[in-house]
C-alpha cells in the first residue's frame, strides 16, 4: 500500500531548508568625523544586508578613549539584532561595513582613533574560540562603554561564560562613560 500523503511545508527557504535565528549583539563606536553620523550609518548598513533585523538599539553614550594614544572621546551604542548570519559570516560583515566607512583593520594603530569600530559582542549562547573569530567578546566583560548601553536595552542578558550583565557593569569604573541625551540613534524601517 502507497501512502502519497501531500508534502507538508516545514520552512520558508528557497533552499528548503531552515536557518536558525539567533539573537546578536554588536558595540557601535565612533570618535573622528561625524560621530553620530558615523554610528547611525553603521545601523543603517548592518541591517541593509539580508538576514539581519533589527531590534534595539541603546542611547548614545560619550565615554573617555581606552588607551594611551592621545584622542577624542568616542561615541558608542549597542545594536541588537536577529540574524541567520553565522558568527564568521557576521563579523565579515561588520568589518565590510567599517572599511566602507574608511578603517582599515591592517594597519590601524591598536586602540586608536577611529571612524567606526563594530564589535561582534554575543551571538545567541555561542561559545567560540577561532583564531579567525572568539564570540562572547575576550574583553567586553572589562567595558563599560559595552556594557552600560546593553544594560539599558537588555537589563536581564547574560554574557556567556561571564554571567550577567548588570553584575558585570557593577565591577567596572563607569566614570568616563556618560549618557548623551540630546543624542538619538535609529533602527531604520
Amino acid at each position: 500500500m502507497n501512502d502519497f500523503s501531500p508534502a507538508v511545508e516545514t520552512d520558508d527557504s528557497l533552499s528548503g531548508q531552515l536557518k536558525p535565528i539567533r539573537r546578536a549583539v554588536l558595540s557601535l563606536g565612533s570618535n573622528q568625523g561625524d560621530r553620530l553620523s558615523n554610528l547611525q550609518n553603521a545601523i543603517d548598513s548592518m541591517l541593509d544586508a539580508p538576514g539581519i533585523w533589527g531590534v534595539a538599539v541603546s542611547p548614545v553614550y560619550e565615554t573617555e578613549p581606552v588607551s594611551e594614544i592621545e584622542q577624542d572621546d568616542f561615541l558608542n551604542a549597542v545594536l541588537i539584532v536577529d540574524t541567520e548570519m553565522s558568527g564568521k559570516t557576521l563579523l565579515e560583515r561588520c568589518h565590510a561595513v567599517e572599511e566602507a566607512y574608511g578603517r582599515g583593520r591592517m594597519y590601524e594603530e591598536r586602540r586608536g582613533p577611529r571612524r567606526l569600530d563594530i564589535d561582534l559582542i554575543r551571538l545567541a549562547d555561542r561559545v567560540l574560540d577561532d583564531p579567525a573569530i572568539t564570540i562572547p567578546h575576550p574583553r567586553a566583560h572589562e567595558r563599560a562603554f559595552v556594557l552600560q548601553p546593553w544594560y539599558d536595552v537588555e537589563p536581564d542578558a547574560e554574557l556567556p561564560r561571564r554571567g550577567r550583565v548588570a553584575d558585570l557593569l557593577a565591577s567596572v569604573d563607569t566614570s568616563g562613560v556618560r549618557r548623551r541625551g540630546d543624542l538619538e540613534l535609529e533602527i531604520p524601517a
